[in-house]
């Protein structure tokens, strides 16, 4: 019987924020007391079925060696943030490549991503281990979606068939890498790991999740997110 593969966790944390209009980088803003980046972090931290958590952060990062993360230094790795998410996440696969074996997962996280539950983590390591390719969280979309041109409706969209992709995204190591740095390669466009994958003719799973677990990207998101979280406590 082959032994169960092995967990890591990637989450690129090298993002300036431009939206946020703020002094430091989004993921460095504080939520009740802690870095929206720690929030997102630990439930990742705290699962068993993760080994390491590798945050590839901005070359001239001075605000990760001062956060606290609880009982947790033995899991965290730090790589070197690239240009964009992608080159992120690809200089995050480099640093573990000779340690990770190709059948081993990888979760990719948003760092301002702080809402996540350990009810939806845990829902999808249990489904993407099955999984021949790996998935992603996500929720239906509930609002009636238009197509749109130039300001002009083209169409209205099937909303049974749409869902917005959330993170953590979980694949098997080789199937992402390979992913990501043939996409970057051949200058695809890739939004998420997911549209990665899927340009190579995969088919990810889809997990659905929580619609708690927002992405804080402009002001308004912070007071949305800590309410989530106070609900938590």
């Amino acid at each position: 019987m082959s032994a169960t593969p092995e967990c890591w966790a990637i989450i690129p944390a090298a993002g300036i924020g431009q939206r946020m209009v703020s002094s430091v980088p989004k993921q460095y803003l504080n939520i009740g007391g802690k870095t929206i980046l720690e929030h997102a972090a630990q439930p990742l931290l705290d699962n068993a079925h993760i080994k390491h958590v590798v945050f590839a952060l901005h070359v001239d990062d001075d605000k990760f060696s001062q956060l606290a993360f609880q009982d947790s230094s033995q899991k965290i790795r730090k790589a070197i943030g690239g240009e964009t998410r992608a080159h992120s996440v690809l200089n995050a696969l480099e640093a573990i490549k000779n340690e990770i074996k190709p059948n081993d997962f990888v979760l990719v996280h948003d760092a301002a991503r702080p809402c996540l539950s350990d009810a939806d983590l845990t829902k999808l390591i249990d489904a993407c281990l099955l999984h021949e390719v790996g998935g992603i969280l996500a929720v239906r979309a509930t609002d009636t979606i238009k197509q749109v041109q130039q300001h002009e409706i083209s169409c209205t969209l099937d909303r049974d068939s749409i869902w917005h992709a959330f993170t953590p995204q979980m694949f098997k190591f080789k199937i992402l890498y390979d992913a990501i740095k043939q996409a970057l390669q051949n200058n695809i466009t890739i939004t998420d790991e997911a549209s990665a994958v899927e340009s190579m003719n995969f088919h990810p799973c889809v997990v659905e999740g929580s619609s708690r677990n927002i992405k804080v990207t402009c002001p308004d998101d912070i007071a949305i997110a800590e309410m989530y979280l106070t609900w938590n406590e």
